[in-house]
């Protein structure tokens, strides 16, 4: 469901749900939330509001990209307990 606030004017509910898709068609890798519709005469102006993306860190851990230790196995853990962490200070 995506929440719509339009302004100056009134649209039907069949022109919602065309800038609805439209936005969908745009950015079809992003979750639009919400979208702010401003009527002016014959122009509309549209604004998307996404989901935001879950982000996750990844780091250089013994020579591997990895988000998470969990795929480690006890070898590859005592490596990372044994390592020097270098601040920079």
């Amino acid at each position: 469901m995506v929440n719509v606030t339009v302004t100056g004017g009134n649209l039907s509910q069949e022109e919602i749900n065309a800038y609805i898709a439209h936005g969908k068609e745009l950015y079809p890798e992003k979750t639009i939330d919400s979208m702010s519709i401003a009527v002016d005469g014959d122009y509309v102006d549209v604004d998307y509001h996404f989901k935001d993306i879950e982000f996750q860190r990844i780091r250089r851990i013994t020579g591997y990209l990895v988000g998470t230790l969990d795929r480690f196995n006890n070898a590859k853990r005592c490596e990372v307990e044994d390592r020097v962490k270098h601040s920079l200070s």
